[in-house]
């Protein structure tokens, strides 16, 4: 149930900048996900604790490539802070 909340982690240069130093890593989850349970799932998928844990909904944004114009789908973000010395590996 658990891997099912979280989507995929979201690779930035941002994001790949706040884990190495802050230990912050950012998660896009389902739209239904909570700060609980996306906490239980980095615990039970990652074995860390998380401290605290942000979520934003993306929102769509149109596009226009190659003469059509379209959308791209929005996303809920989750981002996790763990404690100094946790780290999660993205294989």
């Amino acid at each position: 149930m658990n891997e099912l909340i979280i989507k995929k982690p979201r690779i930035t240069e941002k994001s790949g900048l706040q884990a190495e130093m802050a230990g912050v890593y950012t998660f896009e989850v389902m739209p239904e996900a909570n700060k609980k349970s996306i906490a239980k799932a980095v615990k039970e998928i990652y074995k860390v604790t998380p401290v605290k844990v942000n979520i934003t909904n993306l929102p769509m944004k149109k596009v226009f490539s190659r003469g059509k114009s379209g959308q791209k789908s929005g996303v809920k973000k989750a981002v996790v802070y763990l404690k100094k010395g946790d780290k999660i590996e993205f294989v």
